[in-house]
């Protein structure tokens, strides 16, 4: 079985390496500054439109935090020719759909279609970006909306309360320390104002980038793109982020006491961003430790050990150095002190020794075919695109995206971890369970 499984990979890697190198993506740009990318694939009569705005929370600040999230949701109430709830209604009545997300970064919209349907998805798009509504009754009942969403996805969920208490203990200076979310205060009191200001900074065509795959002609895109999008005036863009987090110069720990079953652990180390060449090897690394049965971590700490539930990690895509991370659930009876004494003592090979040749060989494979395999759908390649014209500064670096990690060594993978995985780079939370009374258990139904 496993044979056969390797030799199915490799089919998929071989195909997807010689369709990699020859796809074709075609560009242009705006009058008002929306960067147009557009990769023809007629495999399918369906297309896919992912619209980057480079607007996340890193573009926040204290007062306006998860304004970015929440125009995520508040995108999808009415405009001025598509009212209320009549984006989701002509969209699916028309054969489409679509979705959302925010991060720390960008704010992106999906859409996926008929490519018959192009036109339409030009109008209801350029509707919601020229007129978008910011009714006061729709603010306040998606205000709620929004302050529900993060209690349920973060206050009471325990690795998500430990992720947000590392990131705002990890950064000082830096806009990475608030949560894409928002400060429960801050969401409670944005003004119309705050919206308003946002909204137009955030949303300008000159902050976008558009990406258009699938059944899809260049000049008919190009064509849609000037009667819809073209006309739309361009606003000032967010203002610059010029902070740098300075260097940490000291381990810093949080402990969280808190009803739960199972206490928890948080990790992280300051690392480069993700257009930094480090960026392969990190990867390489993340691999190594966190992906599948046969990862160090996981044949250390759950294999051997029994001291963990659950290993996860890594990085995520960031324009400014971000954390690599670690989060375990640790068994119940077990002290979080022998799991971080296991974590750093498996850093520390890696410091020392590097790793093995088989380990590098598995690790590139499981990357390129996570790479390749995005690459087979028009919505992976929408998003593809996107994410590295956005987050390398440049579409084409996916073309070289697997002779990147080719190339990394085993003297690359232990001189990262030699240069990042230092005590004092390093922030911990962990999680105390405490009993939680009746009324503490009252108060959290409420």
């Amino acid at each position: 079985m496993k044979k056969f499984f390797l030799a199915i990979v490799l089919t998929i890697l071989a195909t997807s390496v010689a369709y990699s190198q020859n796809i074709d993506i075609k560009t242009h740009t705006l009058k008002n500054g929306m960067k147009i990318l557009v990769h023809e694939d007629n495999s399918i009569p369906n297309a896919a439109m992912y619209i980057f705005y480079r607007i996340g929370s890193r573009n926040e600040r204290p007062g306006t935090t998860g304004l970015s999230h929440f125009f995520e949701h508040m995108m999808f109430n009415g405009a001025k020719k598509y009212g209320p709830g009549e984006f989701d209604r002509v969209m699916e009545s028309n054969g489409g759909t679509n979705n959302a997300y925010t991060n720390r970064n960008l704010t992106v919209y999906q859409d996926w279609f008929p490519s018959s349907q192009l036109e339409l998805i030009f109008d209801l798009e350029a509707d919601r970006i020229e007129n978008l509504s910011i009714d006061p009754k729709i603010v306040e009942s998606e205000r709620g909306v929004v302050y529900s969403e993060r209690r349920n996805s973060v206050d009471s969920n325990n690795l998500s309360i430990l992720d947000e208490q590392l990131w705002a203990s990890a950064f000082v200076a830096h806009p990475y320390q608030w949560p894409v979310v928002g400060w429960p205060s801050d969401i409670e009191k944005w003004s119309l104002e705050d919206l308003r200001k946002h909204f137009e900074a955030g949303y300008s065509p000159s902050n976008a980038t558009m990406v258009v795959t699938g059944n899809v002609q260049f000049s008919e895109v190009i064509k849609l793109a000037e009667k819809y999008i073209e006309p739309i005036k361009p606003h000032n863009p967010p203002a610059t982020i010029t902070t740098v987090e300075p260097e940490q110069l000291g381990e810093r720990r949080i402990k969280v006491e808190k009803a739960a079953q199972v206490p928890a652990i948080a990790i992280g180390y300051h690392v480069s961003a993700t257009n930094n060449p480090e960026f392969y090897p990190i990867r390489v690394l993340e691999t190594v430790l966190f992906s599948g049965e046969s990862s160090r971590l996981y044949k250390r700490l759950v294999d051997k050990d029994q001291t963990v539930l659950s290993i996860g990690g890594g990085i995520d895509f960031d324009i400014d150095p971000t954390l690599f991370t670690f989060y375990g659930q640790i068994q119940p009876g077990t002290s979080s002190d022998l799991v971080e004494k296991a974590i750093y003592e498996e850093l520390e090979k890696v410091k020392t020794s590097g790793i093995t040749e088989e380990e590098l060989k598995k690790a590139k494979n499981i990357l390129l075919f996570g790479f390749y395999s995005q690459l087979r759908t028009i919505a992976g390649k929408a998003n593809t695109i996107g994410t590295y014209e956005v987050y390398f500064g440049d579409y084409k670096k996916l073309l070289s995206a697997p002779d990147d990690f080719a190339k990394v060594t085993n003297e690359d993978v232990k001189r990262i971890a030699q240069k990042y995985f230092t005590s004092r780079n390093r922030s911990v939370v962990t999680l105390v369970p405490i009993q939680e009374t009746e009324q503490q258990s009252s108060e959290n139904k409420q």
